[in-house]
């Protein structure tokens, strides 16, 4: 699963340029979160695309320059066709995480930096609002839902950067682990022997190959012919390992 594959299933059921809008900006949030810096105009464009979304599953069409406040206060109480999920809950997270972006933007001398935790509370804010909105959409087919939201709500990791279809894994570990951490990024797809090798191109490929049958003798990964996925136990472990090495 990658991010254009929930762009092009979006633009199924909403229009193409928001699909493509509300999944960059929330990856540009994600990106924040990883490397700890704050994108601060990322948060209020995802929430106005959210706005704007909101509006064109309501009645077909949207703002260009929605006035994001007043239609999320006001929506409460309208008349809409929106269900709860989105009327309520989704308004309502959208609307604190708005007032994070716009008010919070300054750490007096002597205060404690409140971005860090800002930008975690954001974050979270907009994946969960994206995971709702996919929830709300994608109806035919609740497989590839819950598929799409499992990979939304991946935790955030600082120790893997992409770069493309390529990822790098940070830390001192072992291949065993780099490739755990690697398969956990691509969880719950499969990604295929030519996607891991790009990635761990630092190591020979007989190193790659003896880790992934070591891997798949302890029963911590599943091969598909050429193709690679973690099994129940080998996400724990890969999750294990990213709680060890947070903030290496």
């Amino acid at each position: 699963m990658k991010s254009d594959d929930l762009i092009r299933e979006l633009e199924k059921h909403i229009d193409p340029t928001l699909a493509k809008d509300l999944v960059s900006e929330y990856m540009e949030i994600q990106h924040d979160c990883k490397t700890r810096t704050l994108g601060r105009s990322s948060a209020g464009k995802f929430i106005e695309t959210v706005v704007q979304v909101m509006q064109f599953l309501e009645k077909g069409s949207y703002d260009k320059k929605p006035n994001v406040d007043f239609y999320l206060k006001d929506l409460e109480s309208s008349l809409t066709p929106l269900n709860d999920g989105l009327k309520l809950c989704c308004a309502r997270v959208a609307r604190s995480c708005y007032t994070f972006r716009n008010k919070r933007s300054i750490a007096h001398k002597g205060s404690v930096d409140p971005n860090t935790y800002d930008l975690n509370y954001i974050y979270t804010s907009s994946q969960w609002i994206l995971s709702e909105i996919v929830r709300q959409v994608i109806t035919s087919n609740m497989n590839l839902a819950g598929r799409m939201i499992e990979f939304i709500q991946i935790p955030v990791s600082p120790i893997i950067e992409e770069f493309g279809t390529r990822k790098l894994v940070y830390g001192n570990l072992t291949t065993e682990k780099e490739i755990l951490v690697l398969l956990h990024s691509h969880y719950p797809e499969y990604a295929s022997r030519k996607e891991i090798n790009a990635s761990l191109d630092r190591r020979s490929e007989s190193t790659i190959s003896n880790s992934l049958k070591k891997l798949w003798k302890n029963k911590l990964i599943h091969k598909d012919e050429s193709r690679y996925k973690l099994t129940q136990e080998g996400f724990k472990e890969a999750r294990n390992i990213l709680v060890k090495n947070e903030g290496t």
